[in-house]
């Protein structure tokens, strides 16, 4: 359990009634935190409580998770990885990376941003349609190369997905609810972005983004199911088609029910949602240095953004277009991300536009969720920030008062709001 401090931020009130507004919400406790899921060990792993389909166990999804594709299983013919923990293993399978995969694109003359076409197999065929240049292939006929042409480049961090299944029980109304109040709470110089995106295992459905950089996806089925396809080129039931045929030889969709009657994709969803969330360092977090920190970190109100409590939707609500309802294991409880799910523009965006949205995106990101800070070594979207200080000081647009106020801070009190951070 989180480490309840002895002061209450100037928006922790909005925070926790926004939580539970309107939802009738009673009683709500803490979601289950801890490191519980080692790699390759998964019968030592510890679920959060989840119910299993008949026949499944927490164990065999975890293995599922990192099982190693091959070309039988129809890995590529463009791929980033052959395994989810190739990108999701700090400090245990379904944490964060140090890997970056490679976004592109540029502006047509109307100022539109467009999707590359990448040619491949010298010329003879193409890949378009996506912003992601996958940097590995089954043969080198397929090998993608950033075209000279994209003069919009960036590096996307692997994100964290321990503790998404409580991420994805967030009530839409909740997130609409903490953009709002972010506006009341600044002035209106702060405000994230919810955007509404398709439900792919719910045709014709839109539920508010808030997995991935760009919030580009609602559910966790349709964020796996994506990621399966474009960082590992296996076709499935909701992305069934690959991205080129060169040099391919399996049939798509390549991603099959198992006797369980559960594909890849579904093991992969059921197993995220049932990680705990990632817990504090509780020796550090109730040092007076530490608490001092946090005190900090809400009165130069890096906490607008960084919400540090969310209550998620009661059990039995149904979610995602319909598809999921959600379980006693993930409904009416209390997370702490220290993150808000809602885009941003704290002008590092990268240009890149994945939503289709009445507004702008391509210079905002996701804030990023603080809990597991303290598991990595580089920080951002691009991973380019070696101090915790130097990510602080990068933040500029709706976080540029912010970013003053810390440079005001004392070097002992920025020493402080460090070791906070260095809690989470």
């Amino acid at each position: 359990m989180t480490p309840r401090m002895p002061h209450l931020p100037f928006c922790l009130f909005a925070v926790l009634a926004i939580g539970i507004a309107g939802i009738a919400q009673q009683s709500a406790t803490d979601a289950p935190a801890g490191f519980d899921t080692p790699s390759f060990t998964p019968a030592q792993s510890v679920s959060n409580g989840i119910p299993e389909p008949t026949g499944d166990t927490f164990a065999l999804d975890q293995q599922h998770f990192e099982e190693k594709e091959d070309l039988h299983a129809g890995l590529g013919p463009v791929y980033n990885a052959t395994s989810c923990t190739d990108c999701h293993q700090n400090p245990v399978t379904g944490g964060p990376s140090q890997i970056t995969e490679i976004r592109v694109g540029h502006k047509d003359t109307n100022g539109n941003f467009v999707n590359p076409t990448v040619l491949i197999n010298d010329g003879q065929n193409s890949i378009s349609g996506r912003s992601i240049v996958n940097d590995r292939a089954i043969c080198p006929q397929a090998q993608e190369h950033v075209p000279t042409s994209e003069t919009i480049r960036t590096l996307r961090a692997v994100n964290n997905t321990l503790g998404d299944g409580f991420v994805e029980a967030i009530d839409d109304n909740t997130l609409i609810a903490i953009s709002n109040q972010q506006s009341q709470l600044s002035g209106g110089k702060i405000q994230g972005e919810a955007v509404q995106v398709p439900v792919f295992e719910a045709p014709g459905q839109t539920r508010v983004g808030r997995f991935g950089w760009k919030d580009q996806h609602g559910s966790l089925l349709s964020f796996v199911s994506d990621a399966y396809l474009n960082e590992m080129g296996i076709t499935n039931r909701l992305r069934p088609h690959d991205i080129t045929t060169v040099c391919k030889t399996t049939t798509d969709p390549e991603d099959q029910p198992d006797d369980l009657g559960l594909a890849d994709i579904d093991h992969f969803a059921q197993f995220v949602r049932g990680t705990r969330v990632p817990p504090r360092d509780t020796l550090l977090a109730v040092t007076a240095d530490a608490q001092r920190g946090q005190h900090l970190f809400d009165r130069i109100r890096c906490s607008t953004c960084h919400v540090e409590s969310i209550t998620t939707a009661p059990a039995g609500t149904v979610v995602d277009g319909g598809t999921f309802t959600i379980p006693e294991a993930l409904g009416n409880k209390i997370i702490h991300p220290f993150g808000d799910f809602l885009l941003h523009d704290v002008a590092t965006g990268d240009g890149i536009i994945q939503t289709a949205t009445a507004s702008d995106t391509a210079n905002k990101l996701r804030t990023s969720p603080l809990w597991g800070l303290r598991t990595k070594s580089r920080y951002m979207h691009d991973l380019k920030s070696l101090t915790l200080e130097n990510a602080i000081l990068r933040h500029g647009g709706e976080a540029q008062e912010v970013t003053g106020r810390f440079r005001e801070l004392t070097p002992k009190e920025k020493q402080e709001l460090l070791t906070f951070l260095n809690s989470l």
